[in-house]
């Protein structure tokens, strides 16, 4: 409860609003390349490869610094020119976890999402926080990509994969996110955030037992600038926020299921910076979540995402990274956070 307490002192602006109006403007650390030409940066890839040794540098500098647009153009340049996949050949050259990253950043976001969905429910057990972090902080638009996708790569549906490996008010969460029919819409009814505060504290705090139904219901269905004028209200219902509320009454990936919607309302940015600092925290680093989150948010929202890190722990995301990774990796991670 701590950690959440913390969380929520150092997001809120000081008279405890947010401001929803900027929610499409880009905030990525990497941009296209105004001087881009895709049979060049195949043609430095192609050498970099064969090079003995393979010349990692080269290799950093053209995938990580181009868009993913450009990428694209890069693997079809790649294809006509060498006869061959360019991730294919950079599979072959690389390991590990700069393999890994260097792999996804070819992807489009898309198939990049589809990927890490189909990772989490791969083999036994299930890794239920990718499903959450992922369909509970993307658009419906992102969902609706990621659906396509992941039956276009794998030929099997999303939500029948869901079904097979995760049970419960879990479930039912995920599944009504898969639908991607979210309200995406700024303006706030008032009275309507009221009424929905009030059933939201009868469901849990103020009843015998949690009635997770309304929780689902109002989590997955509401926009985002909705449930932060609920909570507020909310606030003046209960002792505690509804995220402490949920704390006392929920636990394990349901109750994770439902934070994350909970901070991706009161603020995206800083349930990644959490993420973040979480995997790379205590002994070893969960590299997958490290790369899962820079790649997938390094065009959309990574310089916010950095400045709630400063914010919430006192030091930079690049001090943390340089600390916990090492050799190519960490190059490749320190480029894509926009480091020269």
């Amino acid at each position: 409860m701590a950690l959440f307490k913390k969380f929520l002192q150092k997001i809120c602006n000081d008279d405890g609003s947010k401001d929803f109006k900027d929610g499409s403007a880009k905030f990525g650390t990497v941009k296209a390349d105004p001087n881009f030409n895709a049979q060049n940066d195949a043609a430095k890839l192609k050498k970099a490869i064969e090079t003995k040794g393979v010349d990692e540098a080269t290799i950093v500098e053209v995938i990580a610094k181009r868009s993913n647009a450009q990428r694209q153009q890069i693997k079809a340049a790649y294809q006509q020119s060498a006869g061959k996949a360019l991730a294919a050949d950079l599979k072959k050259a690389l390991k590990s976890d700069f393999e890994e990253v260097v792999l996804a950043l070819l992807m489009t976001p898309p198939e990049y999402d589809a990927f890490e969905m189909k990772r989490a429910m791969k083999g036994i057990g299930t890794n239920e926080a990718v499903l959450n972090e992922i369909l509970g902080t993307r658009s419906n638009k992102e969902i609706t990509a990621l659906k396509n996708t992941y039956k276009e790569v794998y030929g099997e549906l999303l939500e029948e994969n869901i079904k097979s490996d995760v049970k419960g008010d879990l479930e039912t969460t995920l599944l009504t996110l898969c639908k991607a029919t979210r309200s995406e819409d700024s303006n706030i009814d008032d009275a309507a955030a009221k009424s929905e505060a009030k059933a939201l504290f009868e469901a849990g705090e103020n009843r015998i037992g949690t009635v997770c139904s309304v929780l689902i219901d109002i989590l997955t269905n509401r926009s985002e600038a909705q449930l932060y004028k609920i909570f507020q209200y909310y606030g003046q219902l209960s002792k505690d926020s509804l995220a402490k509320d949920l704390e006392g009454e929920l636990h394990g990936s349901f109750e994770d299921c439902l934070m994350t919607l909970v901070k991706g309302a009161l603020n995206k940015p800083a349930y990644f910076a959490e993420r973040l600092h979480l995997a790379m925290k205590g002994l070893g680093t969960n590299t997958d979540t490290l790369t899962r989150i820079i790649v997938s948010r390094s065009e959309i929202d990574l310089l916010k995402i950095m400045q709630e890190y400063k914010r919430m722990y006192g030091k930079s995301l690049q001090e943390d990274i340089l600390k916990e990774t090492s050799g190519d990796y960490e190059k490749i991670m320190m480029t894509l956070c926009g480091t020269p």
